[in-house]
């Protein structure tokens, strides 16, 4: 067997030093988010690429500024100045393309985890006039602008509605949505959650068709939760949730003809239970995109779809062994003449440009190293942008590609970067962080060069100057299987090498995931770290940024790499000369949760106790766009479904367990841990359990997570 062997990695950009302030760290200020790094106001870039929009503090007025100089220049609407209508606020907005009309709504309530319907209204910049965008009673859901901004398309009650400003008068596309059967525009329960996609709807360049995805989900079946809320007879929730296996909505592709005033079925080739993920017109109004996924979501084809004659023309296919990544289909970029996709065809994330007759153009990005976010490209210039782990997997840079193929790195600090460019690609927003550093955001030009700071979090720094807390130290070591992980410690900052400590090893460990970044975080964490322990953090196999092979080797059997990683990495801790081998303990939330539950069933003497927060407990009780991404299906691999899963594995349990769970879940549900506590009593297995009423996966407010981790350390404290 060989040795494990641990690598301090010093990074000389960083200061890893214990900050050396005299207030004590509490978990109070930290579950009252007192050191969370502020950002800005949500931005949207303004046409022709010099201005961006905020909406202002008091949710009162739209503001407009300039990105050269970041100074306020105009503002475009105000509650207390409109017409007819009169609001005490808005909560969001959406501009026409002409800056004519203004779309603000208000009294939001979510749906899923994005989604949500409103209160929407009509602002008509040049009469100062403010009335409800339609004369139907009803929240609406997507309100979205023609590119011409004459008419905005929305959805209520499941069905669409185009308004025209011209006219004033608003017209149903369809009539057939119905809840719990079909959905026109939007999407259903998993799209949203595993494709981010809540808006379906998409209007050609020339305004003259709106191509639409319809759903049906009557065969989907049905999740109730139990709702309580005081009563005797408490209520209860349903919605359409396909677990692994079962029936997913069929969808299907539709374009209405405003000249016509007729709708068409588009004739794209899809499996019975295929998947359309996302639809864009391109600039071309012949060209409709829609991609499509088989249900192993390893073959991916991209049409155009000519909007009259409803026929389809393959143009971009992308096969895998596992799985095609979801994000990279819908981060796919156009212009009139080329489009941009990032495929993982060569073993790595990287971009490739094509001709719009689906004629591979050139390999953009290459390299042993992952793009890990698109941006886009600018056609003028063939200048194409993108963020990418080139300089470590710890790290995110930003760069552009110019149409000679030489790049440049646009961010200038050493640590975690993401940017948010204009609309002509002349500037960008970049939030900066790294392990000491709180947000710092800033406007740069197209060369990099910052223009305006827009948050430098100086009160942050400030306190956290005051505040005596660790920091982290990044580590590798290489496992007896010879795979090379990165982590990070966590030590008390008086750490005493030649004392013993207990260690809580936290992980998430999910697909393409990654806990193991140059970024800021100030968690409950580095509170209990304080109070005595070794935090430990390792990314294993399947985890982010790393290349294709290390992020798709969990395939069809989640749960087995992950946990040897984190039991390997356990047992090379216990040989530390500064931890208590006897007091190892490891916790997570919802996949985190689910590989807390798999590392305590598959080792023996490793870990003393472990956390699992809604975790999941047999993957055919999670959705089927996610399992089945990983998994397939539970008939196809009934093998690998079995041997992942802490539910079969209940009587192998060892270690302690606290298990937590919210009984308002829609994501891992409650069954998980109700159907897993079952099989431990009959396991003849003690564990503990925490449970929060009404509260969803996210068990979110102050008292909730309060109360949440101080019932963990004091678990932890009696059992480890």
């Amino acid at each position: 067997m060989k040795k494990y062997l641990l690598l301090l990695i010093c990074l000389m950009e960083m200061n890893v030093q214990a900050q050396t302030g005299t207030n004590p760290l509490t978990l109070r200020d930290i579950v009252d988010e007192k050191f969370v790094a502020k950002g800005v106001s949500a931005m949207q870039a303004m046409p022709g690429g010099e201005h961006y929009t905020v909406l202002s503090a008091d949710k009162k007025a739209i503001l407009k500024y300039a990105y050269k100089t970041g100074r306020l220049v105009d503002t475009l609407f105000h509650v207390d100045n409109v017409r007819e209508t009169k609001l005490d606020a808005i909560q969001g907005y959406a501009l026409d393309s002409r800056g004519f009309r203004i779309l603000v709504w208000n009294e939001k309530e979510g749906i899923y985890r994005r989604s949500w319907k409103a209160a929407v209204y009509d602002y008509d910049v040049r009469r100062n006039f403010l009335k409800p965008l339609s004369d139907t009673k009803g929240k609406i859901m997507i309100p979205t602008f023609s590119p011409d901004g004459r008419m905005a398309a929305f959805v209520r009650d499941n069905n669409i509605w185009i308004k025209k400003f011209d006219f004033d008068t608003e017209i149903p596309i369809t009539k057939d949505g119905a809840v719990g059967k079909i959905l026109n525009g939007i999407t259903d329960w998993v799209y949203e959650e595993e494709f981010s996609q809540t808006n379906m709807l998409s209007w050609s360049s020339d305004s003259q068709f709106l191509a639409f995805l319809k759903s049906d989900e009557t065969e989907v079946p049905t999740y109730s939760m139990q709702l309580f809320d005081g009563s005797l007879y408490p209520d209860s929730y349903s919605y359409k949730y396909p677990t692994a296996g079962e029936n997913n909505s069929k969808v299907g592709c539709y374009v209405y003809n405003l000249d016509t005033k007729d709708t068409k079925k588009m004739q794209v080739p899809l499996d019975a239970d295929g998947y359309i993920p996302g639809i864009k017109f391109t600039p071309n109004i012949d060209q409709l995109a829609v991609m499509t996924l088989n249900r192993h979501q390893n073959n991916f084809n991209m049409y155009f779809v000519n909007p009259k004659s409803t026929v389809a023309k393959l143009v971009l296919h992308d096969e895998s062994e596992q799985f095609i990544p979801e994000d990279w289909i819908l981060q796919i970029a156009f212009s009139p003449n080329n489009f941009a996709y990032v495929s993982e065809k060569d073993g790595f994330a990287h971009i490739y440009m094509y001709a719009m007759t689906g004629a591979l153009e050139k390999q953009v990005t290459t390299g042993k190293w992952d793009v890990t976010k698109f941006y886009g490209f600018n056609p003028n210039t063939k200048t194409v942008y993108f963020q990418s782990a080139e300089e470590s997997p710890l790290r995110r840079s930003i760069y552009k590609m110019d149409a000679k193929g030489v790049k440049t790195k646009i961010s200038e600090r050493t640590g975690t970067n993401n940017a948010t460019f204009s609309a002509n690609y002349n500037y960008f927003v970049n939030t900066f962080s790294n392990t000491t550093t709180p947000n710092f955001i800033t406007i740069r030009d197209e060369q990099g060069k910052e223009l305006v700071v827009l948050k430098d979090n100086k009160e942050l720094k400030a306190k956290l100057a005051e505040t005596r807390f660790p920091n982290k130290d990044f580590v590798t070591f290489t496992t007896e299987n010879g795979d090379v992980l990165n982590g990070w410690l966590i030590k008390p900052t008086n750490f005493n090498a030649s004392k013993r400590y207990p260690v809580l090893m936290t992980q998430y460990s999910g697909p393409n995931s990654q806990e193991v970044l140059d970024v800021y975080k100030m968690s409950w964490e580095n509170y209990l770290a304080e109070q005595g322990y070794v935090i430990a953090c390792v990314d294993g196999r399947g985890t982010g940024a790393r290349g294709t092979q290390f992020r798709n080797c969990t395939y069809l059997q989640l749960g087995i790499k992950e946990s040897d990683d984190q039991i390997s990495a356990a047992k090379y801790l216990a040989n530390q000369s500064f931890v208590d081998k006897n007091r190892i303990a490891i916790w997570g939330w919802s996949f985190g949760g689910f590989n807390t539950l798999m590392s305590l069933s598959r080792s023996k003497n490793v870990f003393k106790a472990g956390v699992a927060v809604a975790p999941v407990t047999d993957w055919n009780y999670y959705d089927s766009v996610y399992t089945e991404r990983y998994m397939r299906t539970p008939n196809e691999n009934a093998d690998g479904y079995k041997a992942g899963s802490p539910l079969e594995l209940a009587n192998e349990l060892n270690g302690h367990l606290l298990i937590v769970h919210g009984t308002s879940d829609d994501n891992v549900h409650v069954t998980n841990t109700m159907d897993y506590t079952a099989a431990l009593v009959s396991a003849g297995k003690d564990f503990e359990m925490q449970l929060y009423p009404n509260k969803n996966h996210s068990l979110l407010g102050s008292d909730t997570r309060y109360n949440l981790y101080s019932r963990i350390i004091k678990f932890l404290n009696a059992n480890n």
